[in-house]
């Protein structure tokens, strides 16, 4: 497999030995006060880290996506997945006709529902399962935090996450 690594900061002069805190640590409106810049960053670089590893396995990031949600439970409703990832069908559909493509997915109309599209692995897609256990380990180990101290964070970001869409939903 690929080694992956993560890369210092393009401007380290932003920001204070490495803590993200600014010279002008109260002015709001300087680039490295945004968290939104913060978490954009952020996954920019984890979605840079889980490219060579997922190179090795032939698919892309949000095709990983789909598949780490079938390999939860297959035979998943296309609106089900869409909902789970937050995309939508116009971006879905292309994406998982590109993995049945591949040959990791089948895709076909629920009989309970004319209307509903199951997505179903294929003895390819759950075999790749195996290939990619190692993926949360190679990128615990690229974050240099310790499992417990990314698990906390990431509990940080999806509250983040539930307490803005709830808000966005009030207005």
């Amino acid at each position: 497999m690929t080694e992956s690594r993560v890369t210092e900061p393009r401007h380290p002069e932003n920001t204070l030995a490495g803590t993200g805190a600014t010279e002008a640590g109260d002015n709001p409106l300087l680039l490295a006060n945004q968290i939104c810049f913060a978490l954009y960053s952020a996954t920019h670089a984890m979605t840079k880290a889980y490219r060579p590893l997922l190179d090795d396995l032939g698919v892309t990031y949000p095709q990983y996506l789909v598949l780490l949600l079938l390999w939860e439970r297959d035979g998943r409703s296309v609106k089900e997945l869409g909902e789970h990832l937050s995309l939508d069908s116009g971006t879905l559909t292309p994406l998982l006709k590109r993995l049945e493509g591949q040959g990791l997915v089948s895709r076909s109309r629920d009989r309970a529902d004319e209307r509903s599209v199951l997505i179903h692995l294929t003895v390819q897609g759950k075999a790749l399962h195996d290939k990619a256990e190692c993926l949360p380990a190679r990128i615990t180990e690229a974050s240099g935090c310790s499992t417990a101290d990314l698990a906390g964070l990431r509990d940080q970001i999806l509250r983040l996450r539930n307490d803005l869409t709830a808000a966005l939903r009030k207005t």
